[in-house]
């Protein structure tokens, strides 16, 4: 194997970047985007599409944080989802979720084929490889057939292993996601949007019209989008439902092989297994060894597990690429797209998708954006008008109280830990204390640098991600750099120096 692989995903290891709009003077709009992945492009697409004028802006670049870091499965045949949302919401609300999935990737597939996007047709499967997972496959298998999905059980899968139970669905697809995000941009941009990289939204004003504070400057629109991975603002406590989840995947050169199937894993840790073919060769992609954001150091190793599990079972790969993606599970199992707060559709935000964000993520743009049309899906109404995510008490409670400990445990790590006597090593990361205060210092690229330990969110003391060389909190996913600038999660302010 390669014994040093890029540190991006495959899909944003492109030959040229997507073209884009520079800054301007932005006169007051119909509708402001936050976020250049799937759901903010999906939307403001369609938004465009019915003539409303339309500004994306994104605080990095298009597809630099969960959709450009996707493994790229459009199925509607989730792993275990469909058991884990049947237990834990209505029937009612499980075939809405169903239908909002079927209705974004229907949507995407023919998005795809229009736009001449290629995309891969595959049976997607979910197995165990252990006698402990079968039973959950058996459930999801019971709870897909209940919500009207063509699966079928199954034993004989082309995988180099024996599997103990494994369900299928055919008629499926696996997408390179940055493709689709560079025919989303362009489609916004043929309609007269605009699609604008390097500027981060910091606070939002609701109001006739709406003021969008930036980091350009501020920007009025009729109606704001987050769609960010988590809600920024405060208003609606999204942080407080959402459970931040990191998840890592490898791709390897794997000359002249190719799968039939897209397979996830139910068992522990999870592996996610599929092809890919680009104009350099094929590859094979692997993800899983998932945590919660900010508690799952050291990650490094969970990266290296990964790379050693493919070469040891699938022949003749060789290591390529790296990379990591944050996904935001919300408490009561359903994504969130419609207004931040009840009542309220002027800022409306789009979260929760637990992994799956090529079917939700459109589905969310069709929702928000037949709102603003007047026409909506039955299944938007229906998630829409299920009890707010605080109603899940049990989970609820339970992700509060463990932040509630995160938050503690860290003030008190941090206040036990002097600072050592030498700099961190070469891609290492410490908090220590500084008289009262805790301090975050770590080295990368030969230089050492010490910002303040504490989330500028809602204070929780930042862990270090030596896998992708970031500060994260566990209590919300808020993500920075060694330098202490935001990556991602709902702070959006940098740490302190």
């Amino acid at each position: 194997m390669s014994s040093s692989p890029l540190h991006r995903s495959l899909w944003l290891d492109r030959p040229a970047a997507i073209v884009t709009d520079a800054w301007r003077a932005l006169d007051r709009v119909d509708v402001v985007v936050l976020g250049a992945g799937l759901s903010g492009l999906a939307t403001a697409a369609m938004l465009a599409g019915q003539g409303q004028s339309v500004v994306v802006l994104e605080a990095r670049s298009v597809g630099a944080v969960t959709t450009g870091n996707t493994t790229g499965k459009a199925t509607l045949l989730q792993g275990s989802r469909l058991s884990q949302i049947r237990e834990a919401a209505s029937h009612e609300h499980a075939e809405a979720y169903v239908a909002a999935n079927r209705a974004g990737q229907d949507w995407l597939r023919r998005f795809a084929t229009d736009n001449g996007v290629h995309f891969d047709a595959r049976t997607a499967v979910t197995y165990a490889a252990t006698d402990a997972g079968a039973p959950t496959v058996e459930a999801e298998l019971d709870a897909a057939s209940d919500l009207g999905l063509a699966v079928s059980a199954t034993r004989s899968l082309e995988l180099p292993f024996s599997v103990t139970a494994a369900v299928s669905l055919p008629d499926q697809f696996q997408v390179d996601a940055m493709d689709v995000l560079d025919a989303l941009v362009r489609t916004v941009r043929r309609h007269g949007g605009l699609v604008i990289e390097g500027v981060r939204a910091t606070a939002i004003e609701a109001g006739n019209p709406c003021v969008i504070s930036t980091s350009r400057g501020d920007v009025a629109a009729e109606r704001v989008v987050v769609a960010t991975g988590t809600p920024f603002p405060k208003r609606g406590a999204h942080f407080a439902t959402l459970i931040p989840q990191r998840s890592y995947a490898v791709a390897c050169r794997w000359p002249g092989h190719s799968l039939e199937g897209m397979y996830l894993s139910v068992d522990e840790p999870t592996r996610s297994i599929r092809d890919a073919h680009r104009a350099d060769g094929s590859y094979l992609v692997v993800g899983g060894n998932g945590h919660r954001a900010g508690k799952g150091a050291p990650t490094a190793e969970r990266v290296d597990d990964l790379f050693q599990w493919t070469a040891t079972t699938f022949a003749g790969t060789e290591a390529s690429h790296r990379w990591s993606a944050q996904d935001y599970r919300s408490t009561d199992e359903l994504p969130h797209f419609g207004p931040i707060t009840a009542g309220d559709d002027r800022v409306l935000v789009a979260t929760g998708y637990a992994k799956w964000g090529l079917t939700n993520g459109v589905a969310a743009g069709i929702a928000i954006s037949s709102r603003l049309a007047g026409v909506r899906p039955a299944w938007a109404e229906s998630l829409e008008g299920r009890p707010p995510a605080f109603t899940a008490v049990g989970s609820t409670l339970g992700a509060g109280a463990k932040v509630a400990g995160d938050l503690a445990h860290g003030w008190a790590t941090a206040e036990l830990s002097p600072a050592p006597p030498t700099d961190p090593a070469e891609g290492d990361g410490i908090v220590v204390r500084d008289g009262v205060s805790p301090v975050a210092i770590c080295t990368v690229n030969g230089i050492t640098r010490r910002r303040s330990a504490v989330c500028t969110h809602l204070g929780g003391i930042v862990s270090w991600n030596n896998a992708e060389q970031t500060w994260d909190c566990p209590l919300h996913g808020s993500r920075y750099t060694a330098e202490g600038q935001v990556l991602e999660g709902p702070a959006v302010k940098p740490l302190a120096e």
